[in-house]
């Protein structure tokens, strides 16, 4: 693991890397790739909330408000790319950015969004120091701040194996997996591996994923998580 993968919980790595870097990029999937996956459990005609975590130099956010979403706030641990991302979109209200940790929170009442977006913010933690402690602590707030019934979208490398129980120690969800070829491009790709909307099946340990999609699959894994207070044990 290198130095600078261990800093990636550190807001002056982010400072420095935001300081450097010209033009947007979006961590794994652009917002067309997965639009329809986002339509499906964000809907649009119900006005949700919906916060961005980890939102960097993304135009996910803004496909989102082309889209038709109209309150979607973006936090980011680098003040850096929180300024520059403020002026950019200076003319768009329904675009919030605020510099904030996901580890804490606080300023978030508890129950506060329909929806939250991770595009690789959680493996970040999990490159970087002390990971043991700040994933956990990341998913308690991410849980805090939805609203039961609200969903964590998480698209990232991590197969089942390494993610299920990760997520389901943290918190109490109901998980969904579905996938999306790492290559696909926005016009889509003529044969996926498995169609975006279509739910992979998931049994206890993820172990079930490989009979649908074969060994290493080159696909990012998305976790729609429902927050289900029903599931708190006693």
């Amino acid at each position: 693991m290198g130095t600078s993968t261990q800093a990636y919980g550190e807001p002056w790595y982010w400072d420095n890397r935001y300081s450097s870097e010209s033009g947007s990029f979006d961590w794994y999937q652009k917002y067309p790739s997965l639009a329809p996956l986002i339509n499906l459990y964000i809907p649009r005609h119900v006005h949700p909330r919906i916060l961005v975590v980890g939102c960097g130099n993304s135009a996910f956010s803004e496909g989102m408000v082309s889209d038709g979403y109209e309150d979607v706030v973006n936090i980011d641990i680098s003040s850096v790319v929180i300024e520059a991302m403020k002026k950019k979109h200076s003319n768009h209200p329904q675009l919030k950015y605020i510099g904030m940790d996901v580890r804490d929170m606080s300023e978030f009442q508890s129950g506060s969004f329909d929806a939250i977006i991770d595009k690789g913010t959680l493996d970040s933690i999990l490159c970087g120091n002390d990971s043991r402690n700040n994933a956990p602590k990341m998913l308690k707030e991410v849980w805090r701040v939805l609203k039961d019934n609200g969903v964590y979208i998480l698209v990232t490398y991590g197969a089942p194996v390494y993610r299920l129980q990760l997520l389901r120690d943290s918190c109490s969800w109901r998980i969904k997996l579905h996938v999306i070829d790492k290559l696909l491009s926005e016009e889509g790709s003529e044969h996926p591996i498995q169609e975006l909307t279509n739910p992979v099946p998931i049994d206890d340990n993820g172990s079930s994923v490989e009979a649908v999609l074969g060994k290493n699959p080159d696909v990012h894994y998305i976790y729609v998580c429902t927050k289900d207070e029903s599931l708190k044990p006693e």
